[in-house]
């Protein structure tokens, strides 16, 4: 009997040795979501002048002897004063304007008297109130992104700022998922008694995007070893990085998804690992292809493509977060003593007075669709862990 890998070592191996997909630029406006390939440095330098960071007045280094400062003139923004500053002089300066030279600070205008052409100020701001030095944010040069950042809203906005208008990202990694089984039909379909909607290509395609990756349906290939075949050749001459077959990749005799990829030439990597759901998961090597053969429980299949197909599509694109990322969380339900196979319990994770609380489902079958639509995390009792009592803390990833 084949021993049980455990999970870790399989997400290990399954990770060993992947190379990174090509470079390739793109526009800024339609790099969301994508991975940076490259360190990226500013080309400029922001602000690139000191700014005031308020409405009011810059005021020379000097105080006037009886309070009052000359107001010689305004600066807004995108509009400088254009020369020094006297002793005693003021300049009338809005939010995001530069601040003139010989001026160390800036008065607020609700502090101001105004009579005319001069001002005085009930208080006096201290030196360097309200400036926005030269450089506080980034300095021509200076590395602002990593590569292996996803471009969120945050990082795509810091590019702009420092002047890319191309970025270079990693080429998504395609992902051809095929679905295995003569019961399958599309969604859609008005399906027979013996006949189940396909469910899990559209799910997890989602994954295989949120991750970063490009999803390709090949549809259902039936119980027949050729015909499965043809769709893992297709797949690879279509320029899949990642071959997925869902279903089919246990020993029954209905079951292609590892003679089928063997007869294409796979170098075997592992097949059958210590977790629940999930046991059946098969992983090898088709020159630089990655095959994965996932169960086809639907809920099997997204545990396992949580676990494993999207840290490969992460790691695909080099990114640093490629694993899910492990928490703890207080348990409302008891859990009994656990196997050696490690167990991801379907929960309802929430936040109470500060604290993450996390309620398993009401039914862990792997089939049930309806119990990971309710859920949000993973609750993880590791090999052999003892029970657990309400109240306890526990390991969770978030879905």
């Amino acid at each position: 009997m084949m021993a049980l890998m455990p999970v870790d070592e399989a997400q290990a191996a399954l990770l060993a040795g992947v190379t990174a997909t090509e470079t390739e630029w793109v526009e800024l406006a339609e790099a969301g979501g994508r991975t940076l390939a490259a360190d990226l440095a500013a080309l400029r330098t922001q602000p690139p002048v000191d700014v005031s960071t308020m409405d009011g007045y810059a005021l020379g280094k000097d105080v006037a002897s009886d309070g009052w400062y000359s107001v010689v003139g305004e600066a807004a923004a995108g509009h400088a004063f254009g020369r020094s500053l006297a002793s005693g002089e003021a300049v009338r300066i809005f939010t995001g304007a530069p601040v003139p030279e010989g001026a160390d600070r800036v008065a607020l205008q609700e502090d101001a008297e105004r009579e005319d052409d001069r001002v005085r100020f009930a208080t006096r701001a201290p030196s360097g109130a309200y400036i926005r030095k030269r450089g506080a944010d980034f300095i021509e040069g200076e590395t602002g992104l990593f590569a292996g950042t996803r471009l969120g809203f945050g990082a795509l906005g810091l590019a702009a700022a420092m002047n890319h208008a191309r970025l270079p990202v990693r080429r998504r990694p395609r992902v051809a998922l095929i679905a295995s089984g003569d019961e399958l039909v599309k969604p859609g379909t008005n399906a027979l008694s013996h006949q189940i909607v396909a469910s899990s290509t559209v799910a997890l395609a989602r994954l295989v995007d949120d991750a970063g990756g490009e999803a390709i349906d090949m549809g259902i290939a039936p119980d027949d070893l050729s015909a499965l075949r043809d769709r893992i050749r297709s797949a690879m001459t279509g320029g899949a990085n990642v071959v997925v077959v869902m279903g089919g990749v246990s020993v029954g005799d209905h079951d292609h998804t590892r003679p089928a990829f063997a007869a294409e030439g796979m170098e075997p990597g592992f097949w059958k690992i210590a977790m629940r759901p999930g046991k059946p998961l098969m992983h090898g090597r088709l020159g630089r292809v990655h095959a994965l053969g996932l169960p086809g429980n639907p809920v099997s299949t997204l545990v396992t493509g949580l676990l494993f197909l999207a840290p490969l599509v992460r790691a695909m694109l080099g990114r640093d977060d490629v694993l899910p990322v492990a928490e703890t969380a207080i348990v409302t339900a008891p859990l009994r003593a656990n196997d050696m196979r490690r167990d991801f319990l379907r929960a309802r994770l929430s936040v109470e007075a500060g604290r993450l609380i996390v309620t398993p489902v009401a039914n862990q079958d792997s089939a049930l669709l309806s119990m990971i639509a309710a859920a949000n995390a993973l609750i993880v009792r590791r090999e052999f862990a003892p029970a657990a009592e309400i109240g306890e803390a526990v390991d969770i990833i978030r879905i």
